[in-house]
């Protein structure tokens, strides 16, 4: 495909973000809201590369929501999970960006990491989560972030760090070459993102070399409506293979999420076509759980 036909047609991706931004925004003015959701608006634009702001409107600890309708596997992991924490006491520590964060799920408890503390915290206190997920966050903000006093104490005793991160990256690329985005701008990026997430797992072994480590992968939020634009589906593959190649290099595990957003009937997404609702979230919590229990 020639040059000037990717730019146009990932362009046009481009526009459906700013779009979906310029959405939450108008909805942020004409609605009350929260001091919390004004925040996470304003996250949407946060790119900032200085030390981000404190989080304290931001719950540190996941609260029990009670959620219903899991498959039977899901229900099963639930239970081979719970028999073995129940051996030992757990630390969970869950770090990134607004997917950690939970953005997008409808009641406020902290997405993935709401419904796995939710589950596996149901009948007795077996394992304890710290919720570290900001939105907006970068891997360079991230590795800012991991040297905070709070975060630093949480990782020390962890026995499972569970990170979402890069997302943001790859949303820099399109705000930074809006007028004129190319595959190879990705590429470029994608070099730099690799640097950044070795220097991730190499600051998180150094805090805590026995934690299990597990990254979550990317998922395409375009697929549901630029399915035909087979050059996004390839930025998103090239940088989960990137994400898996470091993640085995630091001895950590790699958990793939793209192939759970490939459906077209259901929905998946919340109102900003871009974080999962509820039941992505669901989905998100069945997948990780699985990595788990095959640890």
């Amino acid at each position: 495909m020639k040059k000037k036909t990717i730019i146009m047609i990932i362009t046009l991706a481009s526009i459906f973000v700013l779009a979906c931004v310029l959405g939450l925004y108008r909805e942020q003015l004409s609605s009350p809201a929260s001091p919390v959701d004004r925040a996470e608006n304003a996250d949407v634009t946060n790119q900032e590369t200085s030390e981000p702001e404190a989080t304290e409107d931001i719950p540190n600890k996941a609260s029990h929501t009670p959620f219903t309708e899991f498959s039977k596997e899901f229900k099963a992991a639930i239970q081979s999970t719970i028999k073995f924490f129940s051996n030992q006491e757990s630390h969970i520590v869950a770090i990134g960006d607004s997917l950690t964060q939970g953005v997008g799920d409808s009641t406020k408890q902290g997405g993935y990491v709401g419904i796995l503390d939710s589950q596996l915290n149901a009948d007795a206190n077996l394992v304890t989560f710290d919720n570290y997920g900001k939105r907006g966050n970068r891997t360079d903000q991230l590795l800012k972030r991991i040297d905070e006093p709070e975060i630093v104490k949480s990782l020390k005793r962890a026995d499972i760090v569970i990170m979402t991160i890069g997302a943001n990256d790859i949303m820099q690329v399109l705000k930074e070459n809006f007028t004129n985005i190319t595959y190879e701008a990705f590429s470029k990026e994608r070099v730099n993102y690799e640097k950044r997430l070795h220097q991730i797992f190499a600051k998180l072994e150094e805090l805590n070399p026995n934690a299990s480590v597990y990254l979550v992968g990317f998922y395409n939020p375009f697929q549901q409506y630029f399915e035909h634009i087979k050059e996004l589906d390839m930025i998103v593959d090239d940088w989960n293979h990137t994400s898996e190649q470091v993640a085995k290099e630091a001895g950590a595990t790699f958990i793939p999420t793209k192939d759970i957003f490939i459906s077209t009937e259901v929905n998946l997404f919340a109102d900003d076509h871009f974080h999962p609702n509820d039941f992505g979230y669901k989905l998100i919590a069945e997948r990780i759980l699985n990595y788990l229990v095959i640890e």
